[in-house]
Order: C-alpha cells, then sequence, then structure tokens
C-alpha cells in the first residue's frame, strides 16, 4: 500500500495549529514532521539559508526579498502571525522625544533592518506620520534573513556581536528602537525606556479604522523542490491550515479555556473592531490590500528591485468553480 509523503514544517506553536499539531487535523497524503521549538528569526534563517524545512513559516518582508533575487521558494496565503505595531516603537525617554516627527534624524535600533515588524514601522512611520525612513540613522543586531545591498541613501550599520540595541537604547546610545517583541527594559519598567505611542492600542485602531490593515507579518514558506516533485502538496496543505484555523477559532470562543476574566469581553471587542475572522487566508479583498501595502513598502524601501503583485506572491490553491465541496 503506498504510504504517504513525508514533510517537515517547521512554524509557532499557535492555537490555530494546534488541531495540525495534534493530529487532528491531517493533510490528505501527507505525513508531517512539525517542528515549533524555535524563535521565528531561527526558523527564518534556517529555512532560507540552510533549507532545512521542507514548508516553514516564513517573513513576509524576506519571502519577497528572497523572491525577487530568484530563490527557489514559494508560498502558501497562510497567514499565522498577524501583529499591529505600533506598540512596539520604543524610546529612550531622556531624549526629548514625544512625537514620531522627533524621530527625523535620530539613531534608531533594529533587531534586523529586513524583518517583517520593522517594514511594517517604517512604512507606517513614513506614510502615517511623515517620518521618511531615509531620514533616520539604523543600527541592525543580527545579520539578515537574506543578504541584499542597502539603496542609495540608506543609511545603515551592523552592529559587533557584544552590542546589543536594548543596552544601547537603556544607555542613550541610541535614540529608539523598533523591535518585533517586547524588549526587556520595558518588561522590566526602565525608567529609561517607554513607548513612542503611549495609548498604542486606540492607536492601533485607529490605524485599522482608517486603512482596513491588520498587518501580515508571516506567510507559509515552501522549497521548488518539494513542490516539483508533488505538484498537489500546495492545495492539501492549505486545506489543512483552513481547517486547523477554523476549529482552533470554535474552540477559543469558550471563556472556560484561557484563564481572563474579561476573555469573552476581549473576543467581542475584538470581532466588533476586526470582524468575525480577522486571521482569514487566502486572497480575499482586505488581504490583497494588506499585501499590496507591504509591496509597496519593501519596493519604495529599495529591498525589492522588480514590484510584484500579490497574486504573483503565492501558488494558486483554487480547486475551480464550484469544487472542493463535501461531496466526495
Amino acid at each position: 500500500m503506498p504510504s504517504d509523503i513525508k514533510i517537515t514544517l517547521a512554524c509557532g506553536d499557535y492555537e490555530i495549529v494546534r488541531p495540525i499539531k495534534e493530529g487532528i487535523v491531517k493533510p490528505d497524503g501527507i505525513e508531517l514532521t512539525i517542528l515549533t521549538k524555535m524563535d521565528s528569526s531561527t526558523r527564518h534563517w534556517r529555512f532560507l539559508r540552510n533549507g532545512e524545512f521542507d514548508v516553514a513559516e516564513l517573513s513576509s518582508s524576506s519571502y519577497l526579498i528572497a523572491k525577487d533575487q530568484g530563490m527557489p521558494i514559494e508560498s502558501l496565503p497562510v497567514f499565522l502571525h498577524r501583529r499591529f505595531r505600533h506598540g512596539f516603537v520604543f524610546i529612550n525617554t531622556n531624549k526629548g522625544i514625544k512625537s514620531p516627527k522627533d524621530l527625523i534624524g535620530k539613531k534608531i535600533g533594529v533587531k534586523s533592518y529586513q524583518v517583517s515588524a520593522i517594514l511594517w514601522l517604517r512604512g507606517i512611520l513614513e506614510h502615517e506620520y511623515g517620518v521618511p525612513h531615509t531620514s533616520c540613522e539604523w543600527f541592525s543586531e543580527i545579520d539578515e534573513d537574506v543578504e541584499f545591498t542597502p539603496p542609495p541613501g540608506l543609511r545603515l550599520t551592523r552592529l559587533p556581536d557584544d552590542k546589543s540595541v536594548e543596552k544601547m537604547l537603556v544607555s542613550g546610545e541610541l535614540d529608539a528602537v523598533l523591535h518585533p517583541d517586547l524588549i526587556d527594559p520595558i518588561l522590566n519598567k526602565d525608567p529609561n525606556v517607554g513607548r513612542l505611542f503611549p495609548d498604542y492600542k486606540n492607536d492601533e485602531i485607529a490605524y485599522y479604522k482608517k486603512t482596513q490593515i491588520f498587518p501580515i507579518m508571516h506567510v507559509m514558506g515552501l522549497r521548488k523542490s518539494l513542490i516539483d516533485r508533488h505538484p498537489w502538496v500546495p492545495v492539501e496543505l492549505y486545506k489543512a491550515f483552513e481547517a486547523s484555523k477554523s476549529i482552533a477559532m470554535k474552540r477559543m470562543e469558550n471563556p472556560r479555556l484561557v484563564p481572563l476574566a474579561w476573555y469573552r469581553e476581549a473576543w467581542e471587542e475584538q470581532e466588533d473592531v476586526l470582524g468575525t475572522d480577522p486571521w482569514e487566508y487566502g486572497m480575499t479583498p482586505k488581504n490583497r490590500h494588506n499585501l499590496e501595502t507591504l509591496i509597496g513598502y519593501s519596493y519604495e524601501q529599495g529591498m525589492m528591485k522588480n514590484k510584484m503583485t500579490p497574486e504573483e506572491m503565492f501558488l494558486p490553491v483554487d480547486q475551480g468553480h464550484k469544487r472542493g465541496g463535501f461531496r466526495v
């Protein structure tokens, strides 16, 4: 009897992939080895630099650059990670930075320049608040997922390995830091570090109401060699991710599952602001607008040389008109 093909999948340990991880949802014809115990930047680097996994959750920004450079990878319109970003602009509180435009001319640290969170933030600061990305001096802590040549006018310095952007922010060597995660000085309530947007939640809600964008951070990357051998795999994986998300969202409606006193109220607030499926996959109108914006930021900031369409980013997952229904 023919056996299922074996595929490695590296992704975050999210509730929306839990049904796949636990075997409740199984992609047809595929046996998955799932790796979830690594941070995002490590996973992206190992997939893009070493080709260690067949399928991997991947920085959307790095994917655009990799595809622009002709690397043999493709992706699915599966977005396991989204996040609003206003709350991740951190400032040294002794530098007199009160508004976004105060960042002009300042020294700004980033974990890496290329990652999706930082691309989104540079674009948002430039287009929503009038802070051109070329008006700041940038300092990155780690190497990029994909090597790229900084465009003319970009002042970007890679820090030595003994330097940390978080420590440099506390000491005042840097004026601000844009980061994908909450940084230790914020978690430890260091008085030298604060947020540029103290009321970030309301700023993020206002941003969404204006733009209808809930920023997409990650796509689902696939090695082209896998698709060449098994062209049916992308559709089966896409179907499994959709089924997994549907089960997870239904489960998470139950407030008894989460040890938060006002969890149900938070769930209802999210629905009121973002709608019933803010994590939607596929090329929906909102996702297309989201991706067009991301592509536009990458292109205008010189990260990619050729401006592609959202459709060119992804493998087709269409099964044909009125196909893929319940009858088998």
